[in-house]
This record gives C-alpha cells, structure tokens and sequence, in this order.
C-alpha cells in the first residue's frame, strides 16, 4: 500500500473559470482537442444543483487480502488509507476515487466527509458508493457517487491501496492535481497541460451560446444561431461590445 506526498496545485483562477464554464462545454472542447476521455462515466450527482471544480487528490482501492488490510471497522484507523487521503486536504480540493465500480461499499460515511467539508473540501467523485447519505446530503459538499449503501469501507470486498496515485475513475486516467469540474451533468477532468487552452476556447464557445440563447428565446432562426453562423457574427461582435 503506497501514500504519496501532496500534490501540486493549479491557480485557484483556473478552477473558478471552468466552475463557470460548465462540464458540457469543457467536455466539448476537450473533445474537439481530441481529448475524448474527459468525463468520468457512473459517478452522478447525489446532491442537484452544486457545481464545483478543484484539484484532484485521488484514492485507488483494490481487491481486499486479509493479511494486508483488517476488516474490523475501528481497528488500528491510522492505517486505514481512506482517511490518509483526507490530512492532504487544503480548501478547494476534490477527492476521486477509483473504488472499481463496487456498489456494496459505502467509501466515506458521514464522519469522513464531514472532517473533510471541514477542511475546505468542495467535493467528491467516487467510481462507488458512499454511506450515511442522509447526513452526507446536507454537508454542503457536492457528492458525485455511482450509489449509496449501509456498508462500511472494508466491510466488503475492497481496501484502500493507494493515496495521491494515478488512478482510473468511471473509465478516465486522473492524475493528482488535475482539475475536476462537476456539476448536474456530471464530472470531467481537465488536463493540468491543457486547462489554460480550455480556459481560452471554451470561454468563447461560452460567450457566444450565451448570445445564441437570447437570439433562440426570443424566437431566432436555429439555423442562423446555433451554432453561430458566419452571417450572424456582426450582431455577436456588436452584443458583445455592448455588454462591455
């Protein structure tokens, strides 16, 4: 079982501007960026209406073996890794773990997620399941989870192996500190190499949508403005200024 030191952070800005930009249109942009792999599939929003983005400090499980991991719940917990991957915590983190897409074992539970909201966590993105959702769901954190169980972390078949690894979550490879962004539409990574040029095209891309949709609403030719036409660019480039 290995725990790797802390992480290297990006810009808090950088974060703040993807939360506002929205997963679709990263997702989008990353795509046409040929990055097709950004969204992690089977984690969904167990708390609607939260968006987050942040660094991502990961937690990999694996197989549970008796003669490395104790099942009993209490016993010896500074050895339990689960929660070794909350002390790296600092405000405007975000956990991912990759839990193998087991949907019996309850990763975090309330006492867990509330040390961590207490730390300055904004969320979680977990390929399984977490517990004490009743309590969880009013933490103020945002909870992407495949489900929801009454299992304990170690109850089952898996424990935590490693802290602040590489890992793979709902199918997608994320790196420590890669940037999360997620909200009711799920959650995606963003690429520390590439966050700078998301940040650029998909601002624009969410500049003119935003135009497009007051056109639409007010009864506009989907032809003309979505996407946005070569014909119906003056009257963007004239919103725009207009807005400044």
């Amino acid at each position: 079982m290995t725990h790797t030191p802390d992480i290297k952070r990006p810009p808090r800005a950088w974060s703040d501007k993807l939360c506002a930009i929205g997963t679709a249109t990263i997702s989008g942009t990353l795509s046409r960026m040929g990055v097709r792999s950004a969204h992690m599939v089977g984690p969904v929003s167990r708390t609607p209406g939260s968006a987050v983005a942040g660094p991502a400090l990961t937690l990999q499980f694996m197989p549970k073996r008796e003669d490395l991991y104790d099942e009993a719940e209490y016993a010896d917990p500074e050895k339990q890794l689960h929660r070794h991957v909350l002390y790296h915590a600092q405000p405007g983190d975000i956990v991912v773990v990759d839990a193998r897409g087991d949907m019996r074992s309850g990763i975090f539970g309330e006492m867990m997620l509330t040390y961590f909201k207490g730390r300055g966590g904004l969320g979680v993105v977990i390929d399984g399941c977490i517990r004490d959702y009743p309590q969880a769901k009013d933490l103020g954190l945002g909870i992407w989870v495949r489900g929801l169980t009454p299992n304990f972390h170690a109850q089952t078949e898996l424990i935590p192996f490693a802290v602040n690894a590489p890992v793979a979550c709902g199918g997608v490879l994320v790196i420590p500190g890669d940037i999360v962004v997620a909200d009711d539409d799920g959650a995606v990574i963003v690429p520390i190499g590439l966050a700078e040029r998301v940040i650029d095209v998909a601002s624009q891309h969410h500049d003119w949508e935003e135009f497009s949709r007051e056109r639409l609403a007010a009864g506009g030719d989907l032809r003309r403005y979505y996407p946005l036409t070569d014909a119906a660019r003056p009257e963007y480039e004239a919103w725009k200024k207009a807005r400044k």
